[in-house]
């Protein structure tokens, strides 16, 4: 059987750590990196034997790396600490094991938490590349939704996990901010300019796509308000690209002291053509 190292990054996740665990505990190894958790996170890594590493986080795509840097076998398991596999899911992966994996990753599509319900079985999943060779390639540099990519062919198990992703319609905005913040940061260097339609069209479609296409309708009132939220999100991530650049396009002229510039040579433009009216009455009344 090939041997595997399952790696979690952790962070404060005594809630689910424990269940995350317990679906991998069959791997010959476990490592654990940890953000210096405040809570039982780590005592409870330690009842499952884990490799226990802390060093402070250095952005999700990174603080990934290192954690699969820090496995002892080349192929890899990679989930989130509030991330459980399936039952199903755990014999397809030990049967390929072992067989042989006869490609360099696998993805796995996940069963989502949303807000107070499980996914629909008739939602349509979205999967994640979650096993896979390390030497065959590295996770991506994005700010979000960061990945690992892979040097050659990638196949599909169809049994999923879960994530127990406990989001609040508060956390979700919250969460929904921070990231489109930090999609600024990736779209920017792609691009150099934006249209501000992309505001008027794009969110429509990505609502339809995600209510309609993926069948979240079938989760209900969840459904609808996990679809509005997350085209607030694509709403949200364009109009702060936009706004970056028009930030961009202006530059110093934003600047406190130059409008305040520009104000007070508009009022003295102002105070002399009022004296300049002054005297052209002066004169007419003359005149007169």
């Amino acid at each position: 059987m090939t041997p595997l190292t399952a790696v979690v990054t952790t962070f404060n996740n005594a809630t689910t750590l424990r269940s995350c665990l317990e679906s991998v505990k069959w791997a010959n190894e476990i490592v654990v990196l940890d953000s210096f958790s405040t809570d039982q996170t780590c005592q409870i890594a330690a009842e499952f034997s884990c490799v226990i590493k802390q060093h402070a986080f250095q952005g999700y795509s990174k603080q990934k790396q290192d954690a699969i840097d820090l496995a002892s076998h080349d192929w890899v398991l990679l989930l989130d600490a509030d991330e459980v596999l399936s039952d199903e899911l755990i014999e397809e992966i030990q049967t390929t094991l072992k067989a042989g994996p006869k490609h360099s990753g696998y993805t796995m599509p996940r069963i989502e938490q949303l807000f107070w319900k499980m996914n629909h079985p008739g939602t349509r999943l979205n999967a994640f590349l979650r096993l896979f060779n390390r030497q065959a390639g590295r996770m991506n540099e994005k700010p979000v939704h960061e990945s690992f990519e892979v040097d050659g062919s990638v196949g599909k198990f169809q049994a999923g996990f879960y994530h127990f992703s406990g989001l609040t319609v508060d956390v979700q905005v919250e969460k929904i901010n921070r990231y489109s913040t930090l999609s600024v940061e990736e779209k920017s260097r792609k691009r150099k300019s934006i249209s501000p339609w992309i505001l008027v069209f794009y969110p429509p479609l990505y609502f339809l796509k995600s209510y309609v296409m993926k069948r979240n309708f079938l989760n209900g009132w969840a459904g609808l308000i996990g679809s509005v939220c997350m085209t607030f999100y694509a709403f949200l991530k364009y109009a702060k690209l936009y706004e970056h650049f028009q930030h961009k396009h202006y530059g110093a002229s934003l600047h406190p002291e130059n409008i305040i510039a520009r104000a007070g040579n508009k009022a003295l433009r102002a105070d002399v053509h009022a004296v300049e009216e002054a005297a052209v009455d002066q004169q007419q009344d003359r005149a007169a």
